[in-house]
């Protein structure tokens, strides 16, 4: 059997579910549908993410570099899958039911659903042709 090359796909790549949450200009909440998003060490654990094209949620990381990934769960399918096919710029999108509070350490809305949030900081971006790759500490509460 010979090796076959094929072209490059994510098929193969399955990807966890999130929600971004951040803050509108107007303080309220925004929350993005994402799935690229994985773990990066640079002295502690920290999360790596990349975001394709014009988003609110990519604008809102970039103005005040924090944010909110809320891991999605079969019962935040409904909502995930609302959020992902409605557009941050539209003014009606954040019409749904949720409870949202607020982060322990970073000022971002957390989905209190989610049974795993990560309050991330955003401490480097690399700019690509058509997106951006964000590199975060994860920050939590110290006790």
């Amino acid at each position: 059997m010979t090796k076959i090359s094929r072209h490059a796909t994510n098929d193969f790549c399955p990807q966890t579910l999130f929600l971004y949450g951040t803050y509108k200009e107007d303080k309220t909440p925004d929350f993005g549908l994402f799935c690229w998003f994985s773990y990066c060490w640079d002295g502690e654990l920290g999360a790596m993410m990349c975001i394709g094209g014009e988003k609110l949620t990519k604008d809102r990381i970039k103005a005040g570099n924090v944010f909110s990934a809320n891991l999605v769960t079969e019962k935040l399918l409904p909502m995930a899958d609302y959020l992902g096919n409605k557009s941050g710029y539209d003014a009606d999108k954040m019409n749904f039911n949720a409870e949202i509070c607020k982060g322990a350490v970073p000022d971002v809305p957390v989905l209190a659903e989610s049974p795993v949030n990560f309050e991330a900081e955003v401490t480097k971006s690399i700019p690509l042709d058509d997106g951006e790759v964000f590199l975060c500490k994860i920050r939590i509460e110290r006790i």
